[in-house]
């Protein structure tokens, strides 16, 4: 994992000067899988870290029992804030630049900053057939799988797709399998999440109907904060696209509190759904919770995470914690599930749990992190892939 990787690309506006991103960590039958971000300040050095976490999480989501094969990890990213009014046509100009990419090796999706709708209408309008056309010759029948995966995003629970909910019940489930492990009841354990979007909301509502009280949400305008437990529900429905809730919907009780309030609230768990780089070696030290569970991409800077551990802090990686998303696109598309919610949550857990139980055991065996131990069962893992598909770096 130590190699650099396969590809590197940056592209430069010709109509506003902005810069595009896209790194292939590696291929795996020809084949990369990573999501497509959109924030101002996005570098090519954080999409390089991304998509080798791609290779990372597709690795440990292998089952050689599995329609699934593993891809290979990539990630894109465009600098620019999305509710920017160019925002939109530059991200059509950027799939139009990438085609070739989008079209023989590199399957994308939404990221921090873009739905998936969003994501979808600009690569219609940029050409192509899908964001995830290059694994479609990979398939053993494209047309029965792209109906079975368009059938399952057309599934909602509650008013939200099954699309947004995957992620956050494989994000549940890592939490609440540390919570079982170290003997910690589900009722009343407090929650503090940093972002209501796509994950985060996705998250709130599980863990809240696992019994844990979420206590605070942070959101661009700030944190909603109450002791005793927020509606989470009320929360979700009074969200707008970008995941900023209507403060006309708060309960009277309702605490308004500075952006990083969430971060040092009298919690057990926290969980940073939201951006890359949120706690650091400085704001580490507000940390009150015994868990950290990261729903976002990178957000538990590394000397971040060395200190907090030193402190008895559990953080759980990324690489595991939100990987349910993208393995739930593949078991769906390559016919491992069906397009059906309850299947789909149970698969998830199944597998969430069996990885959780997997990481955290092998961590506490060799005295390391769990993200040291999910980087080493990848290691493992990799070899065997390549040998068996054939992977390219």
């Amino acid at each position: 994992m130590a190699a650099g990787p396969l590809l590197s690309l940056t592209w430069t506006d010709h109509l506003t000067g902005r810069q595009g991103f896209l790194v292939v960590d590696r291929l795996v039958r020809g084949v990369a899988s990573g999501g497509l971000r959109m924030r101002p300040g996005c570098t090519v050095d954080e999409v390089a870290g991304l998509a080798r976490g791609m290779t990372v999480k597709e690795a440990l989501h292998y089952d050689p029992a599995s329609r699934y094969v593993p891809l290979g990890g990539a990630k894109g990213g465009i600098d620019c804030d999305p509710r920017d009014p160019g925002a939109y046509p530059l991200l059509v100009r950027y799939l139009r630049a990438m085609r070739p990419y989008v079209e023989h090796m590199w399957t994308t999706g939404e990221d921090l900053g873009l739905s998936q709708d969003t994501v979808d209408r600009a690569a219609a309008e940029a050409g192509l057939v899908s964001s995830i056309q290059a694994v479609y010759p990979l398939l053993d029948d494209e047309a029965g799988a792209r109906r079975r995966l368009a059938d399952a995003f057309a599934v909602e629970v509650d008013g939200i797709g099954l699309g947004e909910l995957a992620g956050g019940c494989g994000v549940a489930e890592a939490a609440l399998t540390a919570l079982d492990r170290a003997g910690v009841p589900h009722a009343g354990t407090r929650v503090a999440l940093q972002g209501l979007g796509t994950m985060g909301g996705a998250t709130a509502r599980f863990l809240a109907r696992a019994g844990l009280r979420i206590v605070a949400v942070a959101d661009l305008k700030g944190t909603i904060a109450h002791p005793a437990g927020l509606d989470v529900e009320a929360l979700l429905a009074a969200r707008d696209a970008h995941g900023t809730v209507d403060r006309a919907a708060l309960r009277p009780g309702d605490l308004e509190l500075p952006g990083d309030a969430w971060l040092s609230a009298d919690a057990e768990v926290l969980v940073p759904a939201a951006v890359s780089y949120a706690v650091d070696a400085e704001n580490q030290r507000h940390v009150k919770a015994r868990w950290i569970v990261e729903a976002a991409n990178m957000p538990v800077r590394p000397e971040a995470e060395s200190l907090l551990a030193a402190r008895g802090v559990t953080v759980l990686p990324d690489v595991v914690v939100n990987s349910g998303t993208n393995a739930w696109w593949w078991w769906t598309l390559f016919g491992d599930i069906g397009a059906d919610a309850e299947e789909a949550f149970a698969h998830t857990r199944r597998s969430m749990r069996a990885l959780v139980e997997r990481m955290l055991t092998r961590a506490r065996a060799e005295g390391t992190t769990p993200r040291a131990a999910a980087h080493a069962i990848a290691a493992d893992r990799l070899p065997v892939i390549a040998r068996r598909y054939g992977c390219y770096r």
